[in-house]
C-alpha cells in the first residue's frame, strides 16, 4: 500500500480536492485567516492561492503525507507568503501554546482518526482570541443517505486515505469545547454521499 499511499492517492486527492465546487468552498473561509496561520492537513497547498497576503504573516503547514508535501513544493515556491512545514506527529502539534492567530482546516477532519486529540491540540496552540476557520464534508441530514454513508465508509476510507463520509462536524467541534460562532451547511454539487458541507468559524 505504500506505493498507492505516496504516489497514487496524492494524485487522486489533489484532483478531487481541486475541482471548481470545492474551490468555491475554500474561497468562503481561507481569505479570512490573518496573522500567524496554522493549516491543518495542508495537502498539496491548494489553499495558498486563497490567502490574503496582506493579512497573513506566515503559514505553518501540517501534512503527514510525504506524497502530498512533494506535490505542494512548486506551489509553495511561487507563493509570496512565507510557508513553513511542521514536522508531522500523530500526538502533538510541534508548536508552543497560544501562538496561532488563525487555524485553517479544509477537508481534513474527515481523515483524522483521533479527532478529539487533534482538536485538543488545536485548542492548545490557538491564541485565546484566535479563530478556527473550517470547511468540511460530513454527515448528511437525510437519514437514508446517512445510513449509506455509514455503510460505505469502511471501504471508502481504505481507498481515500482514511476519509470518513459520516462525521458530524459541528458536534465534534462542540464536544472538544470549541464555540461555533458561525455555521453554514448545504449540499454542494457532486456525489451526494460526500457532498454535504459544513463551513464556518469557531473559537475558544
Amino acid at each position: 500500500m505504500k506505493f498507492y499511499d505516496e504516489y497514487v492517492l496524492p494524485h487522486i486527492i489533489n484532483c478531487v480536492c481541486g475541482i471548481k465546487e470545492i474551490n468555491v468552498q475554500r474561497q468562503k473561509i481561507v481569505p479570512r485567516a490573518q496573522g500567524m496561520v496554522l493549516e491543518i492537513g495542508m495537502g498539496s497547498a491548494l489553499n495558498l492561492q486563497h490567502y490574503d497576503a496582506a493579512k497573513v504573516d506566515a503559514v505553518w503547514g501540517l501534512e503527514p503525507s510525504e506524497g502530498m508535501r512533494k506535490k505542494a513544493e512548486s506551489i509553495i515556491e511561487k507563493c509570496e507568503i512565507d510557508v513553513q512545514w511542521l514536522e508531522p506527529t500523530s500526538e502533538k502539534i510541534p508548536l508552543p501554546d497560544d501562538v496561532v492567530d488563525s487555524i485553517v482546516m479544509t477537508y481534513t477532519l474527515c481523515s483524522i482518526e483521533d479527532v478529539q486529540a487533534a482538536l485538543a491540540e488545536m485548542r492548545r496552540v490557538l491564541k485565546p482570541n484566535g479563530n478556527l476557520f473550517f470547511c468540511e464534508h460530513g454527515k448528511a441530514p437525510d437519514p437514508s443517505l446517512y445510513k449509506w454513508q455509514k455503510r460505505v465508509t469502511p471501504v471508502w476510507k481504505r481507498l481515500m486515505g482514511g476519509c470518513h463520509l459520516d462525521k458530524p462536524i459541528p458536534d465534534l467541534l462542540r464536544s472538544s469545547n470549541f464555540v461555533i460562532k458561525e455555521l453554514h451547511e448545504m449540499y454542494i454539487p457532486g456525489p451526494k454521499l460526500a457532498a454535504y458541507n459544513y463551513w464556518g468559524v469557531a473559537s475558544l
